[in-house]
């Protein structure tokens, strides 16, 4: 069971939850967000931007939660740049202290036992908090949004550096912070996930690989299996029981 929905109050996030069937691996791709979860296994924890797709693993029965920040608008909820947290999983404890204790027992309350609104008690939560760690810190860099805008929509780094009126190097350094990557590597991650959403909307491979801005095929596949780990055909394949 996998369920998501737009979050409220916090623009472009959004709210998700699922139960694991099976168990076994999960490949994560890379979206440029972080991610604030709780399991029912692990406790709370902090998903940092990855490079690349991990691969997780849960057990069969496992509940997930969680509020998924669009790129650029975690720090201001967490506290810290996003590089610090980059291709890491972190106890939301090792950043919030006692906040996060407390956290923890909302939870508790709010989704044991699991009975049918476990999943929205628990999404609210996680909303409530964002939000207001959100309006502590004044909201999230504006920067950050309009930066991802113009890098999704195929804008060159440069291009995206003049019109925020920052220098290259400056855009990287603002970049490793918002997003724990410079903005080449977001872009080629904004670029995956364009080609992916084309693909699984039936599209094909050659046309999703012109209509995202790679230079052929080929270069789609070589990007995809760097990115994801594996190539178009099998990421895109139907799941087996």
């Amino acid at each position: 069971m996998y369920r998501e929905r737009a979050a409220v109050g916090i623009r472009a996030a959004v709210r998700w939850a699922s139960v694991t069937s099976g168990g076994g691996p999960v490949r994560v791709l890379p979206d440029g967000c972080l991610d604030l979860l709780w399991s029912s296994r692990a406790g709370l924890l902090v998903a940092g931007p990855d490079r690349v797709a991990q691969v997780s693993w849960s057990a069969p029965g496992e509940r997930w939660i969680g509020l998924r920040l669009p790129p650029g608008v975690g720090p201001a909820v967490f506290g810290v740049p996003a590089e610090e947290l980059r291709d890491r999983r972190v106890p939301l404890a090792d950043l919030w202290g006692r906040a996060a204790v407390e956290l923890a027992e909302r939870f508790g309350v709010a989704t044991d036992p699991p009975g049918s609104r476990w999943a929205a008690a628990g999404a609210t939560i996680l909303e409530e908090v964002a939000r207001a760690r959100l309006r502590a810190a004044g909201g999230p860099d504006p920067l950050g949004a309009h930066v991802a805008a113009r890098l999704a929509a195929g804008a060159t780094v440069a291009a995206t550096a003049a019109e925020v009126g920052l220098g290259v190097r400056a855009l990287h350094r603002r970049s490793r912070a918002l997003f724990g990557y410079g903005p080449k590597t977001l872009a080629r991650i904004l670029r995956l996930r364009r080609a992916l959403d084309l693909a699984r909307g039936g599209v094909p491979l050659a046309e999703v690989a012109v209509r995202s801005g790679y230079a052929d095929q080929a270069h789609l596949t070589r990007d995809v299996r760097e990115l994801a780990g594996v190539p178009p055909t099998r990421l895109l394949a139907p799941p087996t029981d």
